[in-house]
């Protein structure tokens, strides 16, 4: 049984019934004498933690859940996402259900899903102007009205030292996905769906010029690295999970590479992505769909 010292809430004032639902894990987690801090996340919160938490409950939907891994996963934090939204891929628990599963969670009875994530890097000329880290995806893509961009992408494997010229891409944008994020804006460009918990990443241009540019599934060991081309004219711009970004000028490069450390989620196990997918495309015809 994992000893539980300190939790935190990440609550999304967006969500009607968030601030109740938190009132009420934190009295409880007080009755078992467990310190409990919060956090008001609306969309664009910014948390630097100074103290380790043993477990994050994440309140909310789907998106509350990516800024939760992008915060809590290099800790190590494991994630209970609780439900607050519509029928979420990753948000699998039902408010109803929080202390249960929290419960089972401490005997170790609640599976627990282990999700890649990705780190993002932007180098220009030679400096390093941004880092980040990603549960879903990464989108390079115009920025306002939008143009064909430019775009040369490359793998790398580290041993052996191999780099791998893929194409030049000139298309709507690139997304560039973890098996989590294939079923997000991925998909709706045409990508396939990845099982949550293999290891592979998912390039998936957007509306390419080119109909031969076809999504592409590569091992997660290998290092992406894609380059603005210097005849890029018009803006683009690097956007993380949806929900940061990241203006790119010609000649950015950004390395995408898998992280050392894994999105550990409570619950929201293989089981419930595809129930939740059978549910989501009316996948029909066996007695639970």
């Amino acid at each position: 049984m994992p000893e539980i010292k300190r939790a935190l809430l990440i609550v999304n004032l967006h969500k009607i019934n968030a601030p109740i639902l938190a009132e009420e894990i934190t009295g409880e987690l007080h009755g078992r004498n467990i310190e409990v801090d919060s956090l008001a996340y609306e969309g664009i919160s910014e948390f630097k933690h100074q103290v380790h938490y043993d477990i994050c409950f994440s309140l909310g939907g789907d998106g509350t859940v990516l800024y939760a891994a992008r915060t809590m996963a290099s800790q190590g934090t494991p994630i209970l996402p609780v439900n607050l939204g519509s029928l979420g891929f990753i948000a699998a628990v039902q408010p109803d259900e929080w202390e249960e599963v929290f419960d089972r969670w401490l005997r170790s009875d609640a599976p627990i899903s282990r999700r890649l994530m990705l780190e993002i890097t932007v180098e220009r000329r030679g400096q390093i102007v941004a880092r980040s880290a990603c549960l879903n995806d990464s989108v390079i893509s115009a920025s306002g009205i939008a143009k064909l961009i430019r775009l040369q992408v490359a793998s790398e494997m580290a041993f052996p030292r191999d780099h791998i010229r893929i194409g030049h891409f000139r298309s709507d944008g690139l997304i560039v996905a973890t098996p989590t994020g294939s079923t997000a804006y991925s998909v709706a460009a045409g990508g396939p769906i990845l099982d949550p918990e293999i290891e592979a990443v998912l390039i998936n241009p957007i509306c390419p010029f080119t109909l031969s540019n076809r999504p592409m599934v590569i091992p997660a060991h290998e290092t992406i690295t894609v380059e603005v081309e210097e005849e890029q004219r018009s803006g683009v711009l690097l956007t993380v999970d949806g929900q940061t970004t990241e203006p790119l000028e010609p000649k950015d490069r950004i390395f995408i590479q898998k992280a050392p450390y894994q999105a550990l989620l409570v619950a929201s196990d293989r089981e419930v992505f595809y129930r939740v997918l059978r549910s989501k495309l009316n996948w029909s015809g066996g007695p639970d769909a």
